[in-house]
């Protein structure tokens, strides 16, 4: 938040003009009001329970379940439910709420309904939950209707960024809930713009206009999202007129979309960056072996020359260029250009398998040996592609590596494993859902401890005290300035030896109707309340 929102005690007060960003863009006129819109989507909704933390079902949700934070274009904090909040002290806030906010049964959101909510997303367990992104809150206490005091266990100046995460529940209807409860609707009781209609495992999710919104009113009476994983037949079904709207446009396939008269192309970098892990942690890592195929006793991963030598080997540019055909930008960090926590002194990498096999050498592993990559296949348009790129670069360097391509519910199942990683190397996105980079920082680089919730997703077990001090200083710091520079500073180091080695930033790209206009947001996140009727 910029320092001239702040007033004495770090008070935040916001104007109502700023709020949902659905009612940034202009309405269209009434006639349009009955239009339905589709959607075609890469990813599949894999739960409907809001406080299981998965993109795609985030993405989908929050038209359903409001945070009490709001955020915009680059993922700055916006007021949403919570009107506006104030620091009482080191540890206490207190969030005032917005007026008039019913649930789709029309009863009234409360700070009761807070206090549910932030409680039952910390209890939920599961490999992906928002339990990291609420570590720091030791109690949340209702003051009246309208008003919640959110006391810390920390100071945690990221709390409200944090809040953006978030989606509020109906404490009455939410109460003992379970995953069938979410899907069959019965307790899928939010505040939003839209209601949940519907759930097919694997096929669509249905919303439908909340006409009694506190909000401006959507154009939207009902948003079909389908699951369409095939890439050629998302594009084809915006083609035939199927669809109004498609996610993750390959650029392979972004040259169907161009000098066409009915559909259009739109595309933005976004958040999200992929990175690659490496096993720092076992003294024998399963999916490494010696060139015969024998397991080995040695694990070369934990030789920082090692990782080096594998970063090295990625030609980032050609990966950008040419396998994703212009949809990522090459990555050196975990923040793009123009997002908190972007370093512009960090440059990426420069491409050098001369050196790296030199370093290989000096590793001793002048013959290299064999490594299994473990990556996704079916969560952005180009990841398959990818990780066959990638591995066919780390062989050409003396790292003779298969891929293993999987599928998001299997991938993440077993990257979580039952107490450790199973893979040796795995490749994988990942961005910030409150856009933070010290909340990156917490989930990817610090070291693991799944009581703390810190390094959840610390696949490689990378692990530096150093680092780890400048993320605690970042977390506890209410100076922005200061905050940046020690995230700045622990993105550095943790880059540096291999704690995980950026490769892209992917280009959120929808194929859109010509007669709809899409405004993008960091996240990727294809949202109907960012599209509207073109004028």
């Amino acid at each position: 938040m910029s320092a001239k929102s702040r007033t004495a005690k770090g008070r935040l007060l916001l104007p109502f003009k700023a709020i949902a960003l659905a009612a940034a863009i202009a309405l269209p006129s009434a006639a349009a009001w009955a239009q339905d819109l589709r959607i075609a989507m890469k990813g599949a909704v894999d739960s409907a329970d809001p406080h299981l933390l998965f993109t795609i079902n985030r993405n989908v949700q929050i038209h359903v379940y409001e945070p009490l934070v709001f955020q915009d274009r680059f993922l700055k904090p916006l007021p949403g439910l919570a009107e506006s909040w104030k620091r009482l002290d080191e540890t206490s806030w207190e969030f005032t709420l917005r007026a008039g906010v019913k649930f789709h049964d029309g009863s009234d959101f409360t700070a009761r309904d807070v206090a549910f909510s932030i409680k039952r997303a910390q209890d939920v367990t599961g490999p992906r939950t928002y339990r990291h992104y609420l570590k720091d809150i030791l109690k949340v206490d209702p003051i009246d209707d309208l008003h919640v005091r959110i006391v810390t266990s920390v100071p945690s100046p990221l709390l409200p960024i944090n809040l953006t995460t978030l989606g509020m529940v109906s404490a009455r209807a939410a109460a003992g809930a379970g995953p069938e409860d979410f899907k069959s609707g019965k307790a899928a009781i939010g505040t939003g713009p839209y209601r949940w209609a519907s759930w097919t495992p694997g096929q669509q999710v249905v919303l439908e206009r909340n006409d009694a919104y506190w909000g401006a009113k959507e154009p939207w009476a009902k948003v079909t999202v389908r699951t369409v994983s095939n890439d050629g037949a998302r594009v084809a079904g915006l083609l035939s007129g199927d669809d109004d709207v498609i996610d993750a446009v390959s650029g392979s396939l972004a040259a169907r979309l161009q000098n066409q008269s009915k559909v259009k192309l739109v595309s933005d970098t976004s958040i999200f960056f992929l990175y690659l892990t490496l096993d720092q942690f076992r003294d024998s890592s399963p999916f490494v072996a010696d060139n015969d195929g024998k397991p080995m006793a040695r694990n070369p991963l934990k030789d920082v020359r090692v990782r080096e030598a594998i970063s090295l080997g990625l030609n980032r540019a050609g990966l950008s260029d040419r396998v994703m055909e212009g949809a990522a930008a090459p990555a050196g960090q975990i923040a793009p250009e123009g997002f908190a926590g972007h370093d512009p002194a960090l440059k990426q990498t420069a491409y050098d398998p001369q050196r790296a096999r030199q370093l290989l050498r000096d590793a001793g592993w002048p013959n290299g040996f064999q490594l299994t990559l473990h990556c996704l296949n079916d969560r952005y348009a180009g990841d398959s592609q990818t990780c066959q790129a990638v591995a066919s670069m780390l062989t050409a360097i003396g790292v003779r590596s298969k891929v293993e391509a999987l599928p998001a519910s299997v991938f993440f199942r077993r990257a979580a494993g039952k107490g450790e990683p199973e893979f040796s190397a795995a490749m994988s996105i990942f961005g910030s859902s409150s856009g933070d980079p010290i909340q990156s920082l917490v989930t990817i680089v610090e070291s693991f401890d799944m009581d703390k919730n810190h390094g959840v997703n610390n696949r490689g077990r990378y692990s530096n005290p150093q680092v780890d001090q400048l993320i605690e200083q970042a977390q506890t710091s209410f100076d922005e300035a200061e905050r940046e520079k020690l995230a700045r500073q622990a993105t550095a180091l943790a880059v540096s030896e291999g704690g995980l080695i950026p490769i892209y930033f992917l280009k959120s790209s929808w194929g859109i109707s010509s007669k709809l206009q899409l405004s993008p947001r960091g996240d990727g996140y294809t949202m109907a309340t960012l599209i509207r009727p073109a004028p």
